[in-house]
């Protein structure tokens, strides 16, 4: 059996309140890049849905920029790492990794040439290094500012001039090469937060948390003067040049947007992003005729320089791990779940998103399952609630439960939910009855035709399974594993009960008798099993898993598997479910959804 990957709905940029991110932009315009964890997202500015990840870095990453040849990427990391990878082939082969300072990297910027590179940060003997990108030799030193630098930038025309905005509310300005220290400007307040040289180099911009945007000569560094008075009501998180030098947009903690008129240094437009603290805008990025900002909250803005007041595109997400997956009855709808309590719906053809609207979770969500015309969910606030697919929001039921909630499933107006303590049964939006357990519960899967209620226990290694009768459950029998139940599921033709667990196992069992439906062992996992999934043809089992792999079992030739390996890399797979035969979706812990072609064993 082959596999492809076939889309990546990418995660979104990992934000932190009071923290700027820096976005990086392709010198062809093709694409635009962000980091969030050990992982650069590499995205396609037209269309977001297509993307690409790169996850060699052993820590967080906090920068990516293109080199201006456009053939390289250099990543830089919390351990104050920088990879030097290629952008042209698939694998990105690494071409260098050298470790210029010894703690988080805030930024890099590339020499026009591509030949030379600044990175600054928090280092421990020193806040930024200049060097060749080929061979790691320095080409100067950042000195003279007194606390972690956050931001530099590379004259893009001779003759090369560095300038660095940091904490210690100074802009440094350097010449070179070799680079040397040349002087301070000390126009800002507060910390610096953002340093941009125009296209090309006649001026440069920074930005500080007092608000203010200052425009300075780029070769001789005077102050040329500062726009707006000032340029916004919170701290400036970001500036981003037109191509043409002639107009600078500026993002801010304020929750707007400013595009101002470099020769005039006036106002164009401002666009409002929101109420909310989590509008608050921490970076932009001019690219050809894109603008992007990124709110806090991660989304990504596309704003309408004809328009204001409302953006063209806002690309929507998770930012935190996702931790459920559920598909609409007809399978066009992918919804996911994370552990900052937000759900997600894609439409499976183009990746286009929204975020459910309402009063949900508020906390990572346990379990959730859509039919026609609802989702329901289940989270850690102990309570299970509705959300309404066509107006996309919670709306309808909201039932505070007795303990923690571990999974569910539903079956026509009844939902079964398994807490902690107990398993309830749902009816009309109001609970209709519980049974007490003492094997603490991890999933839940319903047998459509004959009421059969299978529960997976972890405390017992056991799976229970049990008669639905009207809104009471009765005991049936028990399945012995080898290790705590993660997940289990009966089949769409309702010949099997496939249940996974914490030792390694994928166990098939047929109905109705819950004999082992063979003698081969499904144990190639590495890992804990942590969640099994049906073909909605019934032949095939997709199994998810610690190991960061997902398995697809055959149940015509159970000795035949394929093994997807590094499905997310780094990161364990959470849920798994099927679009169709041959596709397969995947979530993980690294908030990525990734849309798999499985072709027949």
């Amino acid at each position: 059996m082959s596999y492809s990957n076939k889309y990546i709905f990418a995660t979104l940029p990992r934000t932190q309140r009071g923290q700027p991110i820096v976005l990086g932009g392709d010198p062809k315009g093709k694409n635009f890049l962000y980091t969030n964890g050990n992982s650069v997202i590499i995205r396609n500015i037209e269309n977001p849905a297509i993307s690409d990840i790169y996850t060699e870095h052993s820590c967080a990453t906090n920068v990516a920029k293109y080199s201006p040849s456009g053939f390289y990427i250099a990543s830089g990391d919390q351990s104050g790492k920088v990879r030097i990878w290629d952008t042209v082939n698939k694998e990105h082969l690494l071409k260098n990794e050298f470790q210029p300072i010894g703690g988080p990297i805030k930024d890099i910027s590339w020499s026009p040439d591509s030949q030379r590179m600044v990175v600054v940060g928090e280092g421990r003997e020193r806040f930024g290094h200049v060097f060749m990108a080929e061979t790691g030799t320095s080409v100067g030193e950042i000195s003279g500012q007194s606390k972690p630098i956050n931001s530099a930038d590379f004259r893009p025309a001779r003759p090369f001039r560095i300038v660095t905005g940091s904490e210690d509310n100074t802009i440094g300005v350097f010449e070179g090469p070799p680079f040397k220290f040349k002087m301070t400007k000390q126009d800002h307040t507060r910390f610096v937060q953002a340093v941009r040289y125009s296209p090309n180099g006649s001026h440069f911009a920074s930005a500080g948390f007092d608000g203010k945007v200052f425009l300075y000569d780029g070769a001789s560094a005077d102050l040329v003067g500062e726009i707006g008075s000032p340029a916004h009501k919170g701290g400036v998180y970001g500036v981003a040049w037109k191509p043409d030098g002639k107009q600078l947009l500026t993002a801010s903690g304020d929750k707007t947007c400013r595009l101002w008129d470099v020769e005039t240094k006036s106002l164009v437009s401002e666009f409002v992003m929101g109420t909310q603290v989590e509008d608050q805008q921490v970076s932009c990025l001019w690219q050809g005729q894109y603008l992007l900002t990124v709110s806090l909250s991660g989304f990504i803005n596309y704003l309408d320089v004809n328009n204001p007041d409302k953006p063209i595109r806002i690309v929507k997400g998770h930012n935190k791990p996702i931790t459920v997956l559920t598909l609409s009855p007809g399978r066009e709808t992918i919804y996911t779940g994370s552990h900052d309590g937000f759900v997600t719906t894609w439409n499976a053809k183009t990746g286009e998103n929204d975020r459910i609207q309402g009063a949900g979770h508020g906390n990572q969500i346990n379990g959730m399952k859509a039919v026609d015309g609802s989702v329901y969910t289940c989270g850690i606030d102990d309570s299970l609630k509705q959300i309404d697919t066509e107006g996309r929001k919670y709306a309808g039921i909201d039932v505070k439960l007795g303990s923690q909630p571990r999974g569910m499933d539903v079956t026509g107006d009844r939902v079964v939910v398994a807490t902690v303590k107990e398993i309830s049964v749902l009816q009309d939006g109001r609970k209709a009855s519980s049974l007490p357990v003492d094997y603490e519960p991890s999933c839940v899967s319903i047998h459509e035709e004959s009421g059969e209620v299978a529960v997976g226990g972890t405390a017992d290694n056991k799976v229970h399974v049990y008669k639905l009768t009207g809104a009471s459950l009765a005991h049936k029998q028990e399945l012995e594993h080898l290790g705590p139940i993660t997940d289990c599921a009966y089949s769409p033709d309702s010949q099997y009960l496939v249940a996974c667990d914490a030792n390694r196992k994928v166990i098939l069992y047929r109905l109705p008798e819950y004999q082992l439906a063979h003698n081969k062992e499904w144990g190639f996992h590495n890992a804990r099993v942590n969640c099994v999934a049906w073909s909605p043809n019934s032949l095939l089992v997709a199994s998810g898993s610690l190991d960061t792999t997902i398995i697809i079992w055959s149940i015509q030739n159970p000795a035949k598997h394929t093994i997807i390996k590094n499905a997310h890399p780094q990161s364990q797979i959470t849920r798994i479910a099927w679009l169709d035969d041959e596709t397969l979706v995947s979530v993980g812990q690294d908030c990525n959804t990734k849309l798999w072609t499985v072709a027949a064993i």
